[in-house]
């Protein structure tokens, strides 16, 4: 590994722990009853904008671009995107979805299969 890979890999080192250090924050709002984390709240209400929750999907999808790039994915973001694409009538709610991510992360379990898989007969 040259000087030039070492530097970006401290940098992306850092860029994720300032992304899970956002997130944590943002789950917790989320947690809480804000809505819009996940992107779930539609662009006309914008009583219900929530900045940071947006500029964290951006860094969300920056991180990730960079993080494939470097062959180092990145599985909190990774986890926090998938979970960005859930809509529908069966979506859980950003609430509870918050609630279930942080507890995923507390116990350890991002970047493992959140259920349990089917075998085919």
């Amino acid at each position: 590994m040259d000087e030039h890979d070492a530097t970006d890999g401290g940098q992306l080192e850092m860029l994720g722990r300032v992304f899970a250090e956002q997130l944590l924050a943002c789950l917790q709002e989320c947690a809480r009853g804000r809505r819009g984390l996940f992107g779930d709240v539609s662009l006309e209400d914008e009583r219900a904008a929530w900045p940071e929750a947006s500029r964290l999907r951006e860094l969300a999808v920056a991180l990730q671009a960079i993080a494939y790039q470097a062959e180092e994915p990145n599985a909190l973001c990774d986890e926090f995107l998938d979970l960005c694409t859930m809509h529908g009538e069966s979506h859980p709610g950003e609430p509870r979805l918050a609630r279930e991510f942080l507890a995923r992360i507390e116990r350890g379990d991002v970047g493992t299969p959140t259920q349990a898989e089917k075998l085919p007969w």
